[in-house]
């Protein structure tokens, strides 16, 4: 135990972290047992011994910005639970379609109040865009803007069918039908998003399905995937983009909207599998690349992953302040768990670990050329 507690603690000092130091992103140890956890289990280790009160940390998000920013990770990253993710996604599927209904039932279905008190005034589970001109002055502003910036990007004309593949609680397709006036159709693997999607847009031309996205034949004039390509995995997603392929008109454009990873991968962060996004992978620009040769052009590819980052502790801010009005319906662990997924991930994304592209890709080309879009 004192070996692996001198090993951590110089791993953490080689990057300015003190055990039990004063900075609100040092940690404060509660349980001795911690440092031959996380050697022994590393990522999985790390989080779960937090979710048990192992340890604290004021600032998890500035933590994991300088852990990752170091690469501190890589140097205990290779244990069995690591190696054992590797080989599953391997050897299985993680994003078959017998699968594509596990993630609607594991994350999206835990409970409409704790997502209505934590995203903005649409439910917009994806990156805001803060950037824009003028810059956005908070969550609401920043998905707006984000919204209006696909929009913009495809260059939707009223009259036009768009399809949303992965549309969440529909508040893109609730925006374009407002805002457009065009037929609008989201897909989505979460019961709880359907139901209240057709709640909230019972009186607009914005229809929501259960569905897979393999099961799609009808014709669009363009399409858009905001957040959900993270959840297909790299064995599908060549046939991901056969089917967006096929049910765009020749003339369309394809938005894609994801996190990206500045290298490639086949598996995820043991933490998150099993406790965030199971059967998750987040793609590189090589894998994209690979799936969409010979079916689209690509038109432009735009990176704001920083902005995630403040979307992130945005997010985070709302949970903190309105956590008292649902903790009734959770626990205590759920919330170490939920704050700890919060602030590692804006912690990633300013570390510059993640990215969050936007990719417009058209069939043929534009004739005359695309024009840029910010």
């Amino acid at each position: 135990m004192k070996k692996s507690k001198e090993i951590i603690k110089s791993l953490l000092a080689s990057v300015g972290i003190t055990i039990n130091g004063n900075n609100p992103y040092d940690l404060q140890i509660h349980n001795a047992d911690f440092y031959s956890r996380i050697l022994r289990q590393g990522s999985l280790g790390l989080g779960e011994s937090y979710m048990d009160g192992w340890w604290d940390c004021e600032r998890l998000d500035q933590f994991f910005d300088k852990v990752l920013g170091a690469d501190i990770d890589s140097r205990v990253r290779y244990n069995w639970n690591v190696i054992s993710e590797f080989v599953w996604n391997s050897i299985l599927n993680a994003g078959r379609k017998s699968k594509s209904f596990e993630i609607g039932k594991r994350h999206y279905d835990i409970g409409n109040d704790l997502y209505r008190t934590m995203l903005d005034k649409r439910l917009t589970y994806t990156c805001g865009y803060w950037g824009g001109n003028p810059p956005a002055g908070g969550l609401d502003d920043a998905q707006e803007a984000k919204l209006g910036l696909v929009c913009r990007k495809i260059g939707l004309k009223r009259g036009q069918k768009i399809l949303d593949i992965g549309s969440g609680w529909g508040s893109f397709i609730g925006y374009v039908a407002e805002k457009y006036g065009v037929s609008a159709l989201g897909i989505t693997v979460s019961k709880e998003q359907k139901e209240l999607a057709d709640t909230l847009y019972k009186n607009l031309s914005a229809e929501t399905r259960l569905q897979d996205y393999r099961d799609i034949n009808e014709k669009f004039n363009h399409v858009v995937s905001l957040g959900m390509f993270e959840h297909v995995g790299y064995k599908n997603y060549r046939t991901f983009m056969k089917v967006v392929h096929n049910v765009l008109k020749d003339d369309g454009l394809f938005l894609l909207q994801t996190i990206g990873v500045n290298r490639s991968v086949r598996g995820t962060d043991p933490w998150i599998e099993k406790y965030i996004f199971p059967n998750s992978m987040l793609p590189s620009i090589r894998q994209i690349s690979k799936a969409i040769e010979g079916l689209f052009v690509m038109e432009d590819w735009h990176n704001f992953g920083a902005d995630y980052d403040k979307t992130l502790m945005a997010w985070h801010k709302n949970f903190e302040d309105n956590w008292d009005s649902i903790k009734s319906n959770y626990d205590e662990r759920f919330y170490r768990m939920w704050r700890y997924y919060l602030l590692a991930c804006a912690g990633s994304f300013r570390a510059r670990k993640n990215q969050l592209w936007q990719i417009v890709l058209s069939k043929k080309g534009v004739p005359g050329g695309y024009i840029l879009i910010r």
